[in-house]
């Protein structure tokens, strides 16, 4: 019996500890100018990479409850064999910038304390590996070459550095923490010191890891070192996986990943399709936030097919409609049915985001009621990417745009009439521009 009391009474202390935990308040030191270039910038490639990829596993994770033997497989012989050959990461700031991305967050260290960059701190790292390069170096200059912002992902929480040190590697008891374990809060710091100081200007800082504590502590670090940098996580609101029903008055980040998984999975993958990330990132957009949108690189450090190929669709849907995602704010409301709506920031010009027609045929007219949206003598509309004046191989046909102020609404008739792909269809969303228009009061 006296056992069992001091199992309850040490499951109510943890219980205690980790409700403090949920209750820390966050600090928030960004520059408020600095910010709203952060949410100007709209749309971020995410990347998580580390040495694991190898087996394909979850990054990190599995170091989690694993037996002594894996674990010793685990951190010091997978290494041993990390090579990967077909790593260009200006082939992947190329893509990124084709997709419409503006800036790239990169993880410089997951929870399993591989550094994917050069330290004096600890041997588990990238340039002990047979590869032996600075992979985070060669990404932050790629990248930046492209003129993309440069983000670092970092986590404080370091499952190397608990084996080492002879702890139990944990997400939850209190001495795997930051709060409670002092030598990890310095060697974390540290090393976030070597990352803010060693490679430039660093852009953005997302600072993952279970307790906010450990956040907050490494927030400081950088903002001190930089007081123009912008911490996502660990100062702001970064919905992970979901988006929030509506939007958030402040600056916001939402990331996802395009399959199942944030690292590689060669197998058992579920990759979203192109049409649902375009709908994700006009659906963040229009409720004013940044998509942050993940790949995972393969174990040789190439971009798999099956990503590309998504980050391809993305590229093109971009090139044609980018004008309605970047440099805008939300309208008046977030949508109408399964049209959505932004506004070019401070002007009377928005952008209805026609979705959810992936049969839409070319040559086909449509019209619409918009509630939210009044007219006015000098309004103009227009479909983003065709000049609505001719369709391919139809001389008789008009394409063009019509519009009409109604006791029911703002009624617009539109065709589509550009070609994009060879067999005529395209199931992605299509942006009609509205110039000179008023908000309904």
């Amino acid at each position: 019996m006296r056992k069992f009391k001091c199992i309850c009474l040490l499951c109510f202390a943890q219980a205690l500890f980790f409700e403090a935990l949920a209750q820390e308040e966050v600090l928030n030191l960004n520059k408020p100018a600095r910010e709203a270039w952060f949410t100007a910038k709209g749309f971020g490639l995410f990347i998580h990479w580390s040495f694991d990829v190898q087996l394909g596993m979850v990054i990190s994770h599995s170091m989690v409850g694993a037996s002594a033997d894996y674990l010793d497989r685990y951190v010091n012989q997978l290494p041993q064999t990390f090579n990967p050959q077909n790593f260009e990461p200006s082939q992947w700031a190329r893509s990124a910038k084709m997709a419409g991305m503006k800036y790239v967050v990169f993880t410089t260290k997951h929870h399993n304390g591989f550094c994917m960059f050069d330290t004096p701190t600890t041997d588990f790292k990238v340039t002990n590996t047979p590869f032996g390069r600075d992979v985070t170096r060669e990404v932050i200059d790629a990248f930046r070459k492209e003129g993309l912002a440069i983000g670092i992902y970092f986590s404080p929480d370091d499952f190397h550095f608990l084996y080492r040190q002879g702890t139990e590697i944990s997400r939850r008891r209190p001495e795997a923490l930051a709060s409670g374990n002092p030598e990890l809060n310095e060697f974390a710091k540290k090393q976030m010191r070597e990352l803010m100081t060693r490679y430039g200007k660093i852009d953005i800082v997302f600072l993952d890891g279970m307790e906010q504590y450990a956040k907050t502590e490494l927030a400081k670090v950088c903002w001190k070192l930089n007081p123009d940098v912008v911490v996502t996580r660990g100062a702001m609101e970064t919905p992970e996986q979901n988006i929030p029903n509506k939007p958030i008055p402040a600056p916001w980040e939402a990331c996802f990943t395009l399959g199942d998984q944030w690292q590689f999975r060669p197998t058992n993958e579920n990759y979203k399709s192109g049409t649902e990330l375009i709908n994700k990132l006009i659906e963040i957009r229009g409720k004013g936030g940044n998509f942050l949108l993940n790949i995972g690189p393969d174990a040789d450090g190439a971009i798999p097919a099956e990503q590309a190929g998504r980050l391809n669709e993305l590229a093109l849907w971009y090139f044609i409609n980018g004008e309605a995602i970047e440099g805008i704010e939300p309208w008046t409301v977030t949508r109408e049915g399964d049209i959505w709506f932004t506004r070019k920031k401070g002007t009377n010009t928005v952008y209805a985001i026609l979705t959810g027609l992936p049969t839409w045929q070319l040559g086909e007219r449509k019209e619409f009621i918009l509630k939210s949206v009044k007219g006015s003598v000098n309004t103009k509309v227009t479909v983003l990417g065709q000049n609505s004046k001719v369709l391919e191989y139809q001389p008789d046909s008009n394409p063009a745009c019509f519009y009409e102020q109604t006791d029911d609404g703002f009624s617009i008739s539109v065709m589509r009439a550009h070609r994009i792909y060879n067999d005529r269809k395209w199931p992605n969303p299509i942006v009609v521009k509205l110039e000179n228009v008023l908000p309904v009061d």
